[in-house]
């Protein structure tokens, strides 16, 4: 292939297994190449290359795809973990991020200023793939989503061009890309818009036996519509200490005042067997599921979101999808509450949908015997069955394989009315397929 400035790896190469090993363990393919991208020019060339001869690809940022989009099996893997520069304009508030970049490495760039943007929960997981599926964090009830706060896109197509997307240029592939996953192009550059940030948070998490976790939960339910935006409720069901506990929690960013009152809300809903409240400085709020969230694990989720929390959608939370809530196989869940900013933004403006949300529900299986793979995965997806009647859609960032199904539970008719017609434009042939994939409609 044409020169790379970074470096081309095939099988047998030092390196290329570091290179194709991805967050989930279970993702073990092998791809023909793995062009390291250090350039736009890089990935232009990879695309080229791959058009050439007929090989998948697959693109790479932070590799935390569950379903290992990022590897395709002999074919061609762009890595843009090169590309992670992040500058910092603090007096604009802005931040130009290249799409191999990690949250962390945003986060570290511009905290010093303190400036933040929503960038997830775990400082490992890739700038790239977070924003284009929407992109949930600590500071979205306050800031909006991550795709919301995007300013423009530089995107490498499939025909190799590079374009630009904002609300003035390309104005249409702008609107895509806030939450239409990886379908469009290649993002070599985002612009984000800072927010000024407080250095200083609270993390409160209250343990509640099973017993009594319905009627707290009830009543943490009842708080997340009119809470302040200063805080994102959390629940957790799983297991402490070989016994099945449930939380009610929350994140506070912003001034102490209030966060001290809602703690006291969420003790008077009932007593808890334990109680852990921190104040972690941001990067380290930031950092503080990095190990639970590790490399090296097999994994296996699903996820819905629920417009209301009924009391029987509670019920098959404290459960599992078990008929007693025990068992030691059983994944863990658990609920982000929505709401603030992310439903302030109109449903229409962007490609991400669910705007309405109360909350987040995902359930996940992590092992690391194979053995377990099968048990696992039917257990998630006995859990994911439980709270389905209750679901109002779903995330993108936390389908696994669920296919076109999944992809309609993502996006309303109304958002893949427009989605294909933009996929036809810019991706005619469905060279970008391995993805939570919107088919053009021709022969591809």
């Amino acid at each position: 292939m044409e020169h790379i400035d970074g470096g081309v790896l095939t099988p047998g190469d030092e390196g290329y297994d570091g290179a194709r090993a991805v967050w989930n363990a279970m993702v073990d393919r092998k791809p023909r190449l793995i062009v390291q991208c250090a350039s736009r020019d890089d990935v232009v060339a990879a695309i080229r290359h791959a058009r050439e001869n007929d090989l998948e690809i697959g693109v790479r940022s932070g590799g935390h795809s569950i379903i290992g989009h990022a590897v395709p099996d002999d074919g061609l893997m762009i890595d843009l973990t090169p590309l992670n520069r992040v500058r910092v304009d603090p007096q604009r508030r802005r931040a130009w991020v290249q799409g191999g970049a990690l949250l962390g490495e945003l986060d570290r760039a511009s905290q010093p200023h303190g400036l933040a943007t929503t960038a997830g929960n775990v400082s490992h997981t890739g700038v790239g793939g977070l924003t284009l599926g929407g992109g949930m964090g600590w500071l979205a009830r306050q800031y909006g989503l991550t795709c919301d706060n995007v300013i423009s896109f530089e995107v490498v197509t499939a025909d190799g061009r590079t374009v630009r997307a904002d609300a003035e240029e390309n104005p249409e592939l702008y609107w895509g890309l806030r939450g239409g996953g990886g379908n469009f192009g290649v993002v070599t550059e985002f612009e984000f818009r800072l927010h000024p940030v407080a250095q200083q948070t609270l993390v409160a998490d209250l343990w509640f036996t099973l017993d009594d976790a319905a009627g707290v939960l009830r009543g943490w339910r009842d708080l997340a519509p009119t809470v302040s935006r200063a805080a994102t409720l959390t629940a957790w069901v799983g297991e402490v200490d070989g016994e099945p506990r449930v939380s009610a929690g929350f994140v506070w960013i912003g001034p102490p005042e209030g966060a001290g009152e809602l703690l006291a809300e969420l003790r008077s809903l009932g007593t808890p067997v334990a109680e852990r409240t921190s104040e972690p400085s941001y990067l380290e709020l930031q950092r503080m599921d990095d190990d639970i969230e590790g490399h090296a694990y097999r994994r296996y989720w699903k996820g819905h979101f629920l417009r209301d929390l009924s009391d029987a959608a509670i019920e098959a939370f404290i459960l599992r999808g078990s008929q007693d809530g025990h068992g030691k196989a059983l994944p863990y869940a658990s609920l982000q509450a929505y709401g603030g900013a992310i439903a302030d933004i109109p449903d229409e403006a962007t490609a991400f949908s669910h705007r309405d949300a109360l909350v987040e529900f995902v359930a996940a299986a992590k092992w690391t015997d194979s053995a377990e793979d099968e048990s696992r995965i039917a257990a998630a997806r006995l859990f994911g069955t439980s709270l389905a009647p209750y679901s109002s859609g779903a995330y993108v960032n936390a389908l696994t394989d669920e296919g076109r199904t999944g992809v309609q539970r993502a996006y309303p008719p109304e958002k893949l009315a427009r989605l294909i017609p933009l996929k036809n434009t810019w991706d005619p042939d469905n060279v970008f397929h391995l993805n939570h994939n919107i088919p053009p409609s021709g022969p591809a």
